[in-house]
């Protein structure tokens, strides 16, 4: 019998992780949790003993921690594998924020180029644990990505719902690519969402989704590493985008649990951030959660272009047990603090600028003060959406205008350069 179990979010009704299973009975998420015990008789240096490893699951950024993610045999592992992403800092973007020091978790360093790979190898793992042949989502791309890619791996159908036309083209031809069938859905990202579920339930297909408990209890890994980053010395705030709120939730889970195991001193506050034109957390937050807003996004940040987020009660409960905050950016004020990232030479997708955004906005408004210890999450690399480097930043040249077309003569080259 596994030490897993799943536990829903809503009325803590259990049932067993080895069945297939995305909601409780009463509509409620569900969590992977085990007994506190397990993770208090792990230890920081038991993890960090597997750092220089070259060979095996302990390569993985993920699967290092594998006692407190899932029992599993070893042979159904599907890891690329994942995570062991960067740790930047640059006293620009410290400056640019108003703090006196931030870190930036990069990631866009992930075999796919998103954090998606962390929750992807869990869920995939399930998925053949399960004995699943099968696999789909709906994303606005990096999720799609991330399937193609650890599908082909395992040897899977993989079957990926876009919304029609809101999809970065880098981001499609990955999941090209990687052999995925392609379903561009006339509608958004909600729209996809819920007829991928519907597909999942009629058809027998395993939906690896956020609302799949597994792509959770990987992506918290995010955290873990992090703090392993940091010597285990927790910042005083994290930053993170906030889309379909995967990640507030997962990173949050991560820190309580770690704390809960006596491995950090304290918890640090989730600050999560969405765009002004998906926004419907901000809007929740800013009425104590007294009730659930959803909006018609639109947003240049396409990673984060929803309306109807699914992981939006696991997401209010980081955030109430965190002391965390909401709140949103304009479009501007994201090409803004990506235009600053990239040229620092920590290139990201627009989507990861808004963390860099919302903790200047914090600052401001003195949410964050200028001594507090803060680490952003960039969730995506840069190449995820080219296009967006060639948007308009206000009070700014254009990136187009760096590129200038010269005779092939000396004369021609210094009078571009003065």
């Amino acid at each position: 019998m596994k030490p897993e179990w799943l536990q829903c979010v809503s009325c803590n009704a259990r049932y067993p992780v080895d069945v297939v299973r995305y909601t409780c009975d009463c509509g409620a998420l569900l969590a992977v949790e085990r007994d506190a015990a397990v993770l208090r008789a792990l230890t920081p240096a038991f993890f960090d003993a597997r750092l220089p490893a070259r060979s095996g699951l302990d390569r993985s950024g993920v699967w290092r921690f594998r006692e407190a993610l899932l029992t599993v045999d070893p042979a159904h592992v599907v890891s690329l594998p994942e995570g062991n992403t960067r740790l930047y800092a640059h006293g620009r973007l410290a400056a640019f924020a108003g703090v006196d020091a931030v870190s930036f978790k990069h990631e866009g360093d992930n075999p796919t180029g998103s954090f998606k790979d962390r929750g992807m190898t869990l869920a995939m793992t399930a998925a053949r644990m399960l004995g699943a042949s099968t696999v789909a989502c709906a994303s606005t791309g990096n999720t799609s990505a991330s399937l193609a890619a650890y599908a082909a791996y395992a040897g899977m159908q993989a079957v990926v719902f876009v919304p029609s036309g809101k999809i970065s083209l880098s981001k499609l031809a990955q999941t090209l690519a990687y052999g995925a069938r392609v379903l561009q859905v006339r509608g958004d990202f909600d729209a996809a969402m819920a007829l991928v579920r519907q597909a999942c339930d009629a058809l027998g297909i395993y939906l690896v989704n956020s609302v799949n408990p597994f792509r959770i209890e990987g992506q918290k890994t995010i955290g873990w590493e992090l703090l392993a980053d940091l010597g285990w010395n927790p910042p005083d705030w994290i930053v993170l985008p906030a889309g379909n709120l995967g990640n507030t939730s997962a990173v949050g889970k991560a820190m309580l649990e770690a704390h809960a195991a006596g491995w950090i001193p304290k918890v640090p506050h989730i600050l999560g951030v969405q765009a002004r034109g998906a926004n419907p957390f901000a809007r929740s937050f800013a009425t104590g959660f007294s009730r659930r807003e959803t909006v018609k996004a639109d947003t240049v940040a396409s990673a984060i272009r929803i309306g109807d987020p699914v992981s939006f009660d696991k997401a209010r409960v980081v955030i109430e047990k965190t002391q965390g905050a909401v709140l949103d950016v304009s479009d501007d004020e994201i090409l803004t603090a990506k235009r600053t990232l990239d040229r620092c030479g920590i290139g990201c997708e627009p989507a990861s600028a808004a963390a860099l955004a919302g903790l200047k906005k914090a600052r401001e408004n003195g949410l964050v003060s200028r001594e507090s210890t803060v680490t952003c999450i960039l969730t995506g690399h840069v190449l995820k959406d080219p296009d967006a480097v060639m948007l308009p930043v206000v009070g700014q040249a254009l990136a187009g205008d760096q590129v200038v077309e010269v005779d092939a003569t000396l004369d021609a080259v210094r009078a571009a350069l003065r």
